[in-house]
């Protein structure tokens, strides 16, 4: 603290060594800055982040969960067998998919040797909605894709089948497409015959 002036009063030495030590604090003390820097880096480092963002990413896109679109969650509920029967789908021979947990979630019925789409139903959010595939019977028996208003479902046999007999069930995927660019996928079996 400097020694006071001739003439000058406590009051004004006191002040002057206030602002003489708010000033040197101010600028002198260079951890105040270093220290905010330094407190960042650990939530905006990219190297930080990039395990959350992975995270993130692997449940958005895991099976059975909606991916893309407005955000909101496609639902397919299994078809009873009130639903089954009221569909009153043409055809000789049909397809139907079976989740693992059972749940048939699409059928198709379709006539043999004909270009006639083969038609489908599935229940979506509690209603049941139409869907249709080209090539009749024939072409809905390996990995068809059914149209319908506002959605595409698809059927990705993806092996062998898994017992003998006349219809077999193979393992498959359903793809579950709306028009607004959501997706969702269901692991089952793909069963089709008589």
């Amino acid at each position: 603290m400097p020694f006071p002036k001739r003439g000058a009063t406590l009051t004004d030495t006191l002040s002057a060594s206030l602002l003489a030590i708010t000033l040197i604090t101010g600028c002198s003390d260079p951890s105040s800055d270093a220290e905010a820097p330094e407190a960042q880096p650990p939530s905006t480092s990219p190297s930080a982040e990039a395990p959350n963002d992975s995270g993130e990413q692997e449940s958005a896109t895991a099976s059975g969960q909606t991916r893309g679109g407005d955000g909101s969650e496609i639902t397919l509920n299994a078809l009873t067998e009130a639903d089954m029967r009221e569909a009153s789908l043409s055809g000789e021979l049909g397809c139907q998919f079976t989740t693992d947990d059972g749940e048939v979630l699409l059928i198709a019925m379709g006539k043999v040797a004909s270009s006639d789409a083969a038609q489908g139903v599935v229940k979506v959010a509690g209603y049941v909605e139409r869907v249709s595939a080209p090539g009749g019977f024939d072409g809905i028996t390996a990995s068809p894709t059914f149209s319908g208003k506002g959605k595409t479902v698809h059927i990705e046999v993806t092996g062998e089948p898994t017992e003998g007999g006349e219809s077999p069930p193979r393992p498959a995927t359903l793809t579950y497409d709306r028009a607004d660019g959501a997706q969702r996928d269901w692991q089952g079996e793909w069963r089709c015959g008589p």
